[in-house]
């Protein structure tokens, strides 16, 4: 079964840290492309970071530009989004998606509807 699984989220003050992790199973997980999206409430899901599937190639919103990191372990079948200086406004469910189509590029303007997994989430509140 294919399943990508979100962690690490949490309560966290501003001016934290937080890793984000996206564990992938039932596929391989070097044939996709990754990217990490939020969604805070009222607000569209919008994307914040990807990678590509060598892990050559990242891209970030400029949101978080500076203060966020994406890697890929894809022995592991793991993809990590390392958030630091977080505020406020970083409060969102963020999601990790896999992406088949062009996986060995990312430009971070790839759309939701251009990814083909999602998993369910996990909850980000910066908050003091």
């Amino acid at each position: 079964q294919l399943q990508l699984v979100e962690s690490g989220g949490g309560l966290v003050q501003p001016g934290g840290s937080v890793r984000l992790s996206c564990a992938a199973s039932g596929f391989a997980l070097d044939y996709y492309a990754i990217g990490w999206f939020r969604q805070a409430p009222g607000k569209e899901r919008e994307g914040v970071s990807c990678i590509s599937r060598g892990g050559g190639i990242t891209n970030y919103a400029d949101s978080v530009k500076g203060r966020a990191t994406i890697s890929r372990d894809n022995a592991k079948k793991m993809v990590y989004l390392q958030m630091n200086s977080l505020k406020p406004e970083d409060t969102a469910i963020y999601y990790c998606a896999a992406r088949a189509k062009k996986a060995y590029y990312c430009s971070g303007y790839e759309g939701v509807l251009e990814y083909d997994y999602w998993g369910q989430g996990t909850q980000v509140t910066v908050s003091s």
